[in-house]
């Protein structure tokens, strides 16, 4: 059985930041498959996995990507599935021109826009198991148990952390 959650990245570089998803993916129990997907240096490779991803057994995609960022809005123009778009930090512009080529996608091709770098990737993962925990009650009490240990992670007062 494939994996419900493909992650896929623009280059080996974007894995710095994309493991995140996949680390809080795992954390959380769910199968996820990564793999590196340019849409400018590998389209063909791009269009053969967005087209057949659903038909591979893919339920939501986590995309990142850097720079010019066209590999969330091109993998979503291919497929009907969720794909949630991770801006990944880039030297030049810090992530910004990443993030702005993300969530400007045109009406009718939708792209969940998530923060750049870490806490991007870490958030692309709790929004994908949330989808999946719609029909996964397991997954749902993994997910509020993740969510609990969270809260109560965050001390009252700044002296109780050591």
């Amino acid at each position: 059985m494939t994996a419900p959650i493909a992650i896929i990245m623009g280059s080996q570089s974007d894995w710095e930041t994309m493991r995140h998803a996949a680390d809080t993916l795992a954390a959380l129990g769910v199968a996820s498959d990564s793999r590196v997907v340019s849409a400018h240096r590998t389209p063909e490779r791009l269009f053969t996995f967005a087209k057949g991803a659903k038909a591979a057994g893919f339920k939501v995609i986590i995309a990142g990507a850097g720079g010019a960022a066209h590999l969330p809005g091109m993998a979503a123009a291919l497929t009907e599935l969720p794909v949630f778009g991770v801006p990944v930090e880039s030297r030049t512009l810090k992530g910004i021109d990443s993030l702005y080529s993300i969530v400007q996608m045109p009406a009718g091709i939708p792209v969940g826009t998530l923060a750049i770098g870490k806490a991007g990737a870490i958030n692309a993962a709790l929004l994908a198991a949330s989808v999946l925990a719609l029909s996964d009650p397991d997954l749902s009490d993994r997910l509020a148990a993740w969510r609990k240990a969270q809260t109560e992670a965050v001390a009252e007062r700044p002296e109780d952390k050591a």
